[in-house]
């Protein structure tokens, strides 16, 4: 079994890799060491893991924030100092946390509660809590956005707004009248500051308005293609992630 690692600070790092060297409740044939939201990001972005242990502060930001930039179907068992975060998390996930700091006997139950559900385990309401764990702390909803339309700024306001689509290092909005302004924020950060109910990140590349969808073909459980209009200039088959499928259905009909 391969697990996964994602914690900040070296002596936890040690700790916790003595304790799983130690146990025999599951099989470690390899341990990842990951130290920052970055390096998670660009380890998961082409390998996976069976386990993940994961601390919900890291240095350079909040580790739920890996979620918004790869897709992780992972069992998750969390650890924090902060009781706060881990009651929360503790009511929204269905594998466990350890809250710092934890002992032997800890880590063996979560083991032991992992082991027991893992056959069975369905990412998608971990998925779905972890954005709304995010959308808890995020300011009030942007109702307009400013663009420069040359050499002056315009405001776009959300009715008027088709989508959001990322493309290279930019960020662009696509009005429902087919204009295309480069916008200046990011796609993992921009969602957090939208309308959830008028607004949806269905992949890594686009954010769209409901009414912006004019068609929806589904050519399988595990694929569903959305036709906009206006029709994006790029990318012009625009597909709902695997994972969000369900959630986004499930937004579609609200």
């Amino acid at each position: 079994m391969k697990i996964a690692i994602i914690e900040d600070e070296l002596l936890a790092v040690n700790y916790l890799r003595n304790l799983l060297d130690q146990q025999s409740i599951v099989p470690v044939t390899e341990m990842v060491i990951l130290r920052s939201k970055k390096q998670a990001i660009d380890f998961f972005e082409n390998h996976s893991a069976d386990l993940i242990f994961m601390d919900i502060h890291l240095g350079d930001g909040m580790s739920l924030e890996i979620f918004e930039s790869v897709e992780l179907f992972t069992p998750i068992i969390f650890i924090t100092a902060f009781d706060e975060y881990a009651m929360r998390v503790f009511r929204h996930f269905t594998i466990d946390y350890l809250l710092k700091p934890f002992e032997e006997e800890d880590l063996h139950k979560a083991l032991q509660k992992f082991i027991s559900i893992r056959s069975n385990y369905d990412p998608e309401p971990v998925l779905k809590s972890m954005s709304s764990l995010r959308q808890a702390d995020s300011p009030d909803v942007m109702k307009r956005f400013m663009v420069r339309d040359g050499n002056k700024l315009k405001s776009i306001d959300e009715d008027h707004t088709a989508y959001f689509f990322a493309s290279g290092k930019y960020l662009f909005l696509t009005t429902t009248d087919n204009q295309t302004y480069i916008y200046d924020d990011t796609i993992k950060d921009v969602i957090h500051k939208l309308n959830p109910q008028l607004f949806f990140k269905i992949n890594r590349k686009f954010i769209i308005n409901k009414n912006a969808i004019v068609e929806i073909i589904k050519h399988s459980s595990q694929k569903v293609e959305l036709k906009l209009s206006p029709a994006p200039e790029i990318n012009s088959d625009v597909f709902i992630s695997k994972r969000q499928i369900t959630e986004c259905l499930s937004w579609l009909k609200s």
